[in-house]
């Protein structure tokens, strides 16, 4: 198989046909574009737990594996706890990498007022690099849970910040002395910065009490995927306008050194968000502080089409993202 996330067609015909629901306490389960299950905690609340391998970066393992575990369960709109985390190392690492890893994993914690619960860790001669998993756990009301039958036809898309942040400042890291080729050293270095951006649980928040319908953290496969899983998942079509995703200039000229295409670039740190109000959700997020546009809206149909002034493109089921081709 080819390397990133399996394909849709194989998570539907080798994994999802095999799950049978069998316990009444989970809410929601394993689906396309579904990133955490909910199970009942009590009569009034529920259990939101993800999980996440880290695979796409040798720096930021820590970092990046708490971010994204918590920004599924903001997106779920639920308050994130706290994280188990499981660590594979390949034999030639030293403890200073563990100490490393785990370092980030605290101050990242430390960050977001979440607790470490617990974990694993092994030392194995069936990686070859260090491999972190992540699970995050949180907390929901049980009735407020989000589902994509709240996605109606004529609600408005928005996205918060920028594409491509996690993917650009994981390339300005991993691939710095060959960008100080082409590039300033204040560039590269506004790149690697984009990792303050990581985390979406203030956004989620703010958009909870603005009314927002549904939200979808975007990571893997980049905004073009995050737009397919969330219209899949809620069975709609889409029509978003290509000049209003907002990109920064760092992501643009990186993907144009590297050859890649920004819009399927890993984008952690960036929300979509479905509600009836768009322009209203902006506002409060921009009063916030948070960048946010609104770049299209949900439709009837299964049609999912990207404009690009007069151009139509349909978008079709996500590939491998285009983080992986650095390291080709």
């Amino acid at each position: 198989m080819k390397v990133g996330k399996v394909s849709e067609s194989v998570l539907k015909r080798s994994i999802l046909k095999k799950i049978n629901i069998i316990s009444e306490e989970v809410l929601i389960g394993a689906d396309i574009g579904v990133d955490c299950a909910v199970l009942a905690l009590s009569d009034k609340e529920a259990f939101v737990i993800s999980t996440n391998p880290v695979v796409k970066t040798t720096k930021d393992l820590g970092k990046i594996g708490v971010y994204t575990a918590t920004n599924n369960i903001a997106a779920a709109g639920a308050k994130p706890i706290g994280v188990m985390v499981s660590i594979l190392l390949p034999t030639r690492n030293s403890e200073s990498k563990l100490q490393g890893i785990m370092e980030q994993v605290v101050e990242t914690c430390n960050s977001l007022q979440i607790q470490v619960m617990g974990g694993h860790t092994e030392v194995t001669t069936a990686v070859n690099q260090p491999i972190v998993t992540i699970t995050g756990v949180g907390k929901i009301n049980k009735d407020s849970t989000f589902s994509p039958q709240n996605i109606k036809a004529g609600q408005d898309v928005v996205l918060t910040k920028w594409i491509g942040l996690e993917g650009t400042s994981i390339i300005a890291k991993e691939k710095e002395e060959v960008l100080t080729t082409r590039f300033s050293i204040g560039l590269i270095e506004e790149a690697k910065g984009f990792d303050k951006y990581l985390s979406v649980v203030k956004e989620a928040a703010t958009a909870i009490r603005s009314g927002v319908c549904a939200m979808h953290d975007i990571s893997s496969g980049g905004i073009f995927a995050a737009l397919w899983e969330i219209a899949e998942s809620a069975d709609v079509g889409l029509q978003i306008d290509l000049k209003k995703i907002p990109v920064k200039q760092e992501t643009i000229e990186v993907c144009e050194f590297f050859e890649l295409n920004p819009y399927s670039l890993s984008s952690g740190g960036s929300m979509l968000m479905v509600t009836e109000k768009g322009h209203d959700l902006v506002n409060a997020l921009q009063e916030e502080h948070i960048n946010a546009a609104v770049i299209g809206k949900i439709m009837d149909g299964n049609d999912r089409i990207v404009m690009n002034h007069e151009e139509r493109r349909f978008l079709i089921p996500p590939k491998a993202d285009e983080l992986h081709k650095i390291y080709e």
